[in-house]
């Protein structure tokens, strides 16, 4: 994968909770994604299941929509994660006209040359990992995480992440990064929230940091190509 380093890297999310209120019975957790040598990990997704054995807020709970923008011939932000059942529009931002498609099993489509936002949004209807690219510029690579967990977040430039209102209880987590082996997610055991729940460490083996794909230097037959799709979808 580009921008992977073939060293085996470790990545350990310190993970600290703070009870809202002893009332509430809610907690917010604060984890922070780092690499075996404490570098910062951004555009990881942590989600949580459970309580266990409660169960789950119901999967019918309708899902806001989502965004994946097109800025400086790239996608924003590089990972999007969202519930299974959620809409994502793909504005385009640029002044030139993009072609996103996907063929990834969890969701196959394709946005024929466009500026603007197209009409419709796409309906992520199966959990699983979506890679994005644009059929104009392939350097473009994004990807959409859509999970069945109701309780998820993406990292920042920092590694860190936040989830608000969870109930007190047993969590499964699973986490994911663009790094990952085979770009599968990762179950990383059980967490317990509860009122000063002392801070917790997750190690997870075989994630490598990844850098945003560069864009190539413009050919005279790549360039040539771009302009005979547009002109021909104009």
């Amino acid at each position: 994968m580009t921008g992977c380093t073939s060293s085996l890297l470790t990545l350990v999310i310190l993970v600290a909770i703070a009870m809202a209120s002893p009332a509430s019975h809610a907690a917010a957790l604060h984890a922070e994604l780092v690499g075996a040598a404490g570098e910062p990990l951004a555009d990881a997704v942590i989600s949580l299941r459970g309580p266990l054995p409660m169960g789950t807020p119901s999967a019918s709970s309708a899902a806001p929509e989502a965004f994946m923008d097109q800025r400086n011939k790239q996608f924003q932000p590089h990972v999007l994660a969202v519930r299974t059942g959620t809409s994502v529009s793909f504005p385009n931002s640029d002044d030139i006209r993009h072609q996103v498609y996907s063929f990834s099993p969890a969701k196959r489509f394709e946005l024929r040359l466009y500026q603007g936002t197209p009409s419709e949004p796409v309906l992520f209807d199966k959990p699983g990992l979506v890679v994005l690219g644009c059929n104009i510029h392939d350097w473009m690579l994004g990807y959409i995480y859509v999970t069945d967990d109701p309780w998820f977040a993406v990292s920042d430039e920092h590694g860190r992440a936040a989830i608000a209102d969870l109930p007190a209880g047993r969590y499964a987590v699973t986490l994911w990064h663009p790094g990952s082996p085979q770009l599968l997610p990762q179950a990383a055991g059980e967490l317990q929230l509860e009122a000063q729940a002392p801070s917790q460490r997750f190690v997870l083996a075989g994630s490598a940091p990844v850098e945003p794909p560069a864009s190539p230097a413009p050919s005279a037959f790549g360039e040539a190509f771009r302009k005979a799709a547009e002109d021909a979808a104009q």
